[in-house]
């Protein structure tokens, strides 16, 4: 098998002409031949035991071309990828059968997608802004209060009649026109006022009650109620109320600390949620720094992007979002139906999305081809023992799974964004400047520099 030629038809389309020998396709006939022998009836011998020849005399010289071309395809194709040194998409590729006979072999072309070929502008000396992360005490007291409300406790109340918030305990029954109707009854029915779970006016109507009343709620089913019969119609509710309880929230000190976290102070508390808020805060600023540098320079791009690489990248959201829904215990079809939206719909929604990461890795591969950054074996293994740690997986179970070559191209992307970062000029600000508001005259007092900043204007 061998390369024949190779012609460059579009832009990121080439066709590669390959040719396998006569000698390599008789062998895979008669590999095919043994495949499908057992299946084949030829007059005057048992099925499955004619000779090749015999069933090629019979049903055509012809009969196992398709079977051995099928068998010898794969490897021949990729074996003329590798001589032609393309680097080629996962894309459908397009066949063409030029000759095959088995005494000459096979003569075919294929044209596949390639990478493209792209420029980008300056990827040094980027400028960009990092929020300064900071955490309001205000922020913390949230927290704690949110915390505070998780654990609350439910108490009932004796010494007077329901309030608006309270959360009651009621038997009911509907009625339309003197007649009970279907589903509108309920026993011990848990029900807080002022959530809306029941028809609008229906909560308003405990309020006021003791336990104990028996009282009429009387009420008028919203015109689009999902059941027909009742939709618009007045209607009178039987209640008696059993229960009324109010939530109470625990004293917000040190007792409350040591109940509900590993500290025993309420500041040490508060200390960890501010420490863990701040972490939090400057890992997002250090994220949207990084991602506004790589878009000036996905910005800069310069050449045709493939429509296949951006539709393997959809392909491959949609699979990771339908993935995500499975642990849920939904499946995407469920989730459309719900959502009353099309796949394609659906796919169009994450097609901006799959852009951006596509030119987004593209720009990094560029800079790792230009600076001729590479991951060390040392970085490579590093790499697959954390892999390994987390998805609890063997490292060599990880080195079966990943190929080390994938794992070294995505460290050395990671190169890549650590470089633009380290030659970036990077000014914190207390928050980001809207870009329809910068002006190149004017510079924001608020502004300071960091001391990278700082070197590269002592530099000039």
């Amino acid at each position: 098998m061998s390369l024949k030629a190779t012609k460059n038809v579009a832009a990121n389309r080439y066709e590669l002409e390959i040719t396998v020998d006569g000698e390599k396709f008789r062998e895979a006939i008669k590999a095919a031949y043994k495949q499908n022998v057992k299946k084949i009836n030829v007059p005057g011998f048992r099925k499955g035991k004619a000779p090749l020849s015999v069933i090629e005399t019979y049903y055509g010289a012809e009969v196992f071309f398709e079977d051995a071309l099928n068998l010898l395809y794969n490897d021949a194709v990729e074996e003329a990828i590798n001589e032609s040194g393309l680097k080629v998409i996962n894309d459908k590729m397009d066949f063409d059968m030029v000759s095959i006979s088995k005494e000459d072999g096979v003569d075919f072309k294929v044209t596949l997608t390639t990478y493209p070929e792209i420029e980008i502008g300056e990827y040094k000396g980027l400028k960009a802004e990092k929020v300064i992360a900071k955490v309001e005490d205000s922020e913390i007291d949230a927290q704690i209060n949110a915390m505070a409300d998780r654990n609350a406790r439910m108490i009932a109340v004796e010494d007077r009649a329901a309030q608006m918030g309270d959360t009651t305990v009621i038997d009911f029954e509907g009625f339309k026109d003197g007649v009970a109707f279907e589903g509108g009854k309920g026993e011990g029915h848990s029900l807080e006022l002022g959530s809306g779970q029941f028809i609008p006016g229906f909560e308003d109507q405990i309020v006021g009650h003791n336990i104990g009343d028996e009282f009429d709620v009387n009420v008028t089913f919203p015109e689009a109620y999902g059941a027909e019969e009742l939709a618009g119609k007045e209607a009178t509710f039987k209640v008696k109320l059993h229960e009324i309880k109010v939530r109470e929230l625990p004293e917000i000190d040190d007792e409350f600390a040591k109940d509900v976290s590993e500290f025993d102070t309420l500041d040490e508390l508060k200390a960890d949620l501010k420490a863990k808020a701040l972490e939090r805060k400057t890992k997002v600023a250090e994220e949207e720094t990084e991602n506004d540098l790589v878009q000036q320079i996905v910005d800069s791009i310069k050449g045709e992007i493939p429509e296949a690489m951006f539709e393997n990248r959809l392909n491959q959201s949609v699979e990771e979002f339908a993935y995500r829904l499975q642990s849920q215990g939904l499946d995407l079809n469920t989730y459309l139906k719900y959502t009353n939206s099309t796949i394609d719909d659906f796919k169009a929604s994450f097609r901006p999305q799959a852009e951006s990461q596509v030119k987004f890795r593209l720009a990094l591969e560029k800079i790792v081809e230009l600076e001729k950054i590479e991951a060390t074996e040392e970085e490579i293994n590093e790499q697959i023992e954390k892999m390994a740690k987390d998805y609890g997986m063997e490292a060599e179970q990880i080195k079966a799974a990943v190929p080390s070559s994938e794992i070294a191209k995505d460290l050395a992307v990671g190169k890549a964004i650590d470089l633009v970062k380290e030659n970036a000029v990077i000014t914190e600000v207390e928050a980001k400047t809207e870009k329809e508001e910068k002006k190149p005259a004017k510079k924001t007092a608020a502004k300071k520099s960091t001391k990278k900043t700082e070197e590269k204007k002592d530099a000039e």
